[in-house]
This record gives C-alpha cells, sequence and structure tokens, in this order.
C-alpha cells in the first residue's frame, strides 16, 4: 500500500495544483487506509523518552499536512513515531488566497503561505475524539486567529478545549504567513504567553492530566533573539522545543527562480543548513534543561541523524513527502538502526547533540 501511494504521489499528484495534490493525498489515506503494523514493529532501540512520553521511534510527521486531525491513525500505521496535527485555531479561517503553495522541484523545496487554513478548535477536537483505538502520540500545533482581538487569550483557550484529546501542544508563534504573529516571540511578549498558556495547561491538567508544552520558534531568529527566547523558555519551565519553522529567507544558491519568489515560508531541503544551525545554537543554550525536536530540510537517513547530532532528542518531517513518498519513513529508520549497529549505541541517545559545539563554530549557512 506504501509503495502504491508513492507512485501515485510521485507520478500523478505531480501534475497537480500542489493544494489539491495535497487534498487528493487526505482522502487517499482516509478511503484506503494502510494496513495495520505488526506489533512490535519499530526495534526497541528507536524507542525514545521525552517530555514524559515514550516514543516507539524518533520520527514524526510535521504538523502542515494534517491540519484537521483527518487522518493521524493513518499516519501512524505508515510507521511515523508520532503525528504533530494543526496549525489548529479558535474558529475556522479559510487562510490566505489561492495559489498559496509552491513546489520548487529543482531545490526540492517547498513555499506555503497558507495561512492557519483551519477548520477550527471544535471540529478537530471531534476528530481526534473519535479517532480509532490504535493509541499512539497525536500532539496538537496551535495558533491565534488572524483576526484576534486577545493573540495570547486564543493560545490559552485552545489548550482548554484540546487538552482532553491532545498528546501534546506545540505553541506555535513563528509561521511567517500570519501578520505580527513572530512578534510573539520577542521577550516581553514570549514570557506573558508563556506564563499564560502554562496556566491555561494546569488548569486544564486536573480535568485532562497534565500535557507536555512545547515552543515551535522560527529559524531566522539571530543570536541575541534566540538568547531571549532560551531564557525565558527555561524560566517558565516548559517542556521542550521544535527547532524550526519555514524561513523567510532565500538561498543564494536555488535553482528554482521564479517559484522562488513567491512570498511565504520556504521548507525543504533548502532549509536545511539554517535550521540545523539554529538547532545546534539552541542545544547549546538549553544545556539539557529539556528536549528538542529538530525539523527544516530532512529528507533522507544522513539528513535525520544530522539532526540528532545537532541536538534534536525527535525529529519531524514533512516536505521532503512530496518529493520523496512515504517510503522515506521506513528509509530514514533503517538508516538509524543501521547506525546504532556501526557504532555499537544501544540508543539514539548516544548521537544527540554529538555534533553541535562544532556546528556552532561554522561560518553562518548562506
Amino acid at each position: 500500500m506504501i509503495s502504491a501511494i508513492d507512485w501515485a504521489a510521485r507520478h500523478l499528484l505531480g501534475f497537480l495544483d500542489p493544494e489539491r495534490a495535497h487534498a487528493v493525498t487526505i482522502k487517499a489515506l482516509t478511503h484506503f487506509p494502510p494496513p495495520l503494523p505488526r506489533a512490535g514493529v519499530d526495534d526497541a532501540r528507536l524507542r525514545v523518552g521525552a517530555f514524559g512520553l515514550s516514543f516507539p521511534n524518533p520520527l514524526g510527521m510535521a504538523a502542515g499536512f494534517d491540519k484537521n486531525a483527518d487522518v493521524p491513525h493513518r499516519l501512524l500505521r505508515l510507521g511515523f513515531g508520532f503525528v504533530e496535527i494543526g496549525t489548529v485555531t479558535p474558529r475556522a479561517q479559510p487562510g490566505n488566497p489561492r495559489p498559496r503553495l509552491f513546489r520548487l522541484h529543482g531545490d526540492d523545496g517547498v513555499i506555503n503561505r497558507l495561512g492557519f487554513n483551519s477548520a477550527g478548535a471544535a471540529s478537530v477536537r471531534t476528530r481526534l475524539a473519535v479517532r480509532d483505538a490504535s493509541g499512539g502520540i497525536v500532539g496538537v500545533n496551535i495558533g491565534a486567529n488572524r483576526d484576534a482581538v486577545d493573540r495570547v487569550g486564543e493560545y490559552a483557550q485552545l489548550i482548554e478545549t484540546l487538552a482532553p484529546v491532545a498528546g501534546y501542544f506545540a505553541v506555535n508563534v513563528s509561521s511567517p504567513n500570519t501578520p505580527g504573529l513572530r512578534e510573539l516571540q520577542h521577550a516581553h511578549a514570549l514570557d506573558d504567553l508563556l506564563a499564560r498558556v502554562i496556566d491555561a495547561r494546569d488548569r486544564a491538567a486536573a480535568r485532562s492530566g497534565r500535557r507536555p508544552l512545547l515552543l515551535k520558534i522560527a529559524p531566522d531568529l539571530n543570536l541575541p533573539e534566540l538568547d531571549d527566547v532560551v531564557t525565558i523558555a527555561r524560566r517558565r519551565c516548559i517542556d521542550g522545543m521544535i527547532v524550526a519553522n519555514t524561513t523567510i529567507r532565500r538561498p543564494a544558491n536555488l535553482h528554482d527562480i521564479v517559484q522562488a519568489r513567491e512570498a511565504g515560508g520556504l521548507s525543504g531541503r533548502p532549509l536545511f543548513a539554517l535550521a540545523t544551525r539554529i538547532l545546534a545554537e539552541t542545544y547549546a543554550r538549553v544545556d539539557g534543561a529539556f528536549p528538542l525536536i529538530g525539523v527544516g530540510g530532512i529528507d533522507s537517513g544522513e539528513t535525520a541523524l544530522a539532526k540528532l547530532r545537532a541536538g534534536a532528542s525527535l525529529i519531524q518531517l514533512y516536505s521532503a513527502l512530496v518529493f520523496r513518498g512515504f517510503g522515506l519513513v521506513a528509509n530514514i529508520k533503517s538508516a538509524m538502526l543501521a547506525a546504532l549497529a556501526s557504532s555499537s549505541a544501544t540508543s539514539l541517545a548516544a548521537f544527540v547533540g554529538a555534533d553541535a559545539a562544532a556546528l556552532t563554530r561554522q561560518p553562518w549557512p548562506d
């Protein structure tokens, strides 16, 4: 089934408008689910403990693919160790006008300016509440509505609404496609945001149990800004960070220069160097206070391992599936097992942060 989906994605969906192709993929997963995985399918050496949760393997589906919790259980069947749905907003909103999603074929990159198109929290809560009993960790990426009067209040509201159905929360203040959203990464605004969402999480814990709270940051922060973000995150005792979202930068070596002119966040292979450098810088500043999820440009076993060595305990991907298909999931896990065997390490924890210090001494990526 996975090979059939891959074939369709590469040879048929590539002819469709990217957003239409994405919708077809969601429908295919809905109506033609992958077979149930074998019991104990993941090697025990791939297991990762983080944020108080146990992940069967470290590879997650990043937010953006399953915005409205249509197919999280299907994605877990494909071999992901966890799935992050969203971004979810309190009220349904259509997002930005189309076209708003662009493939950079010459670069294995994607530009999006979707703008938090969301079915809204009530709809997502219903879907997560009735998903099948296959288990697995499904995190919820949350963001404010475009027309929010009190953005911070909306994040708190989302946590209280979705706590009963969330495996963890990812507080998204780093999308470049909602005007002014990234300003919530500034020190004073971020401190207020984290204080209020932690308070909302703790209130909800009495009814639903404690949910880990993660902060997703942009790769475009400069180092003084990153200092502030990590200092506040550590002081507020959040459970982890996701590094990083899409970038508004355009590397000079892009080949698909026509598509590269489109506004929006760039993801995929062109993001790898910048996102991995910011990951290493974050790891150095966090100093073991909490784990990190590395995302941005993972498209192979080699790049997945590089994220671990830069400081990630867990990793996520999405854009590479457009160009590599779902078979990439198994390929990455096989590469991880091969790396463990060749190093005689007993778990992936042996790799985490091994290259971080060296990366922070290298020239800044273009």
